[in-house]
């Protein structure tokens, strides 16, 4: 028979908040994918567990609400663009970078391969679909101008985010703003073989291309160390696909039965190694020519200190 102390502390242990897991809401940018890979993997492999926290990953139906849902204190984290962060920053949305999920550029000018573009030059008098009003224009302006075009020479065409729809329906010639790592291998799924045209090739600086925002003016110290666990909990999902990649790839498919197609497995292949070790690593450079570019480009006013709108955690201990 157990002693009455036993069993008093035992029960102590059960109730005490210590041994609780730290819940935290993460708003994801769009419908999982293998950019979130080590999100999911550390979701599935108990990686967040290990940090004593309790992740509810949540897919928008509007990729535009996440950040402003964070800003108004009503989710912990969004999956974020460093593209979008410097025109939240501008509106006066409370955000800053607490991490990086993808720490190089994905964004593409897709077309397709037996399409009428051939080049970029073949462009004029064309449709492009985007999805993100200002920043793909900005974008498709720069490629535009290394082949001594302008907007004017196109007609932008806003399609929703349903980028492979446009191009395989003829509704666009082009479309900008779509995944290296993600959008071929759906068209590839189609039976249309798809192409990209690489901004960063023309003079569009490199970029975090996914982050993750917080809104640290109501973060208390708690609520940063369990975005430093959360983070680093991240950085392990990364390296164990790294080093895991068929584990990993299964963990990733067990998250929903819908995520194990053909297309995804490609894109899975793509997209590792992309995936930031560390994420809450910060390279102030990047973030600060980023941002003199936008504001060379017109889209910001200004560009603001880079402590404005990103920050490394860690480096606050």
């Amino acid at each position: 028979m157990k002693s009455p102390h036993l069993l008093a502390f035992a029960a102590f242990l059960a109730a005490s908040p210590a041994s609780a897991a730290d819940k935290l809401t993460l708003l994801l940018d769009w419908y999982v994918n293998p950019n979130h890979g080590p999100i999911i993997v550390a979701q599935q492999k108990g990686l967040f567990a290990a940090e004593g926290l309790e992740v509810e990953i949540v897919a928008p139906s509007d990729p535009s609400q996440p950040p402003k849902l964070v800003a108004a204190g009503r989710a912990d984290i969004a999956v974020d663009y460093q593209s979008q962060l410097y025109l939240e920053h501008q509106e006066g949305l409370p955000l800053k970078r607490i991490g990086s999920l993808l720490n190089s550029p994905l964004s593409c000018l897709l077309v397709r391969a037996d399409g009428p573009v051939q080049s970029l030059e073949d462009l004029k008098g064309r449709t492009i679909g985007y999805s993100t009003p200002g920043v793909d224009e900005v974008s498709v302006s720069i490629l535009l101008a290394s082949v001594d075009l302008k907007l004017e020479d196109v007609t932008m065409v806003n399609v929703n985010w349903a980028l492979t729809q446009a191009l395989l329906s003829g509704q666009a010639d082009a479309v900008t703003g779509a995944y290296r790592n993600v959008e071929p291998h759906e068209m590839a799924a189609a039976g249309v073989e798809g192409r990209c045209f690489f901004p960063e090739d023309r003079g569009v600086p490199p970029d975090d291309d996914l982050i993750f925002v917080a809104n640290l003016e109501r973060a208390s110290a708690e609520d940063k160390d369990r975005y430093r666990r959360f983070l680093k909990a991240v950085g392990l999902g990364a390296l164990y696909i790294l080093n895991h990649p068929e584990e990993a790839w299964a963990a990733f498919a067990s998250h929903n039965p819908d995520l194990d197609d053909e297309a995804n497995k490609a894109s899975w292949a793509d997209t590792r190694g992309r995936h930031s070790l560390i994420p809450s690593a910060l390279d102030h450079a990047r973030y600060r020519d980023f941002g003199a570019w936008y504001a060379a480009q017109g889209m910001i006013r200004e560009a603001p200190p880079v402590s404005a709108v990103a920050v490394d955690l860690n480096a606050e201990e």
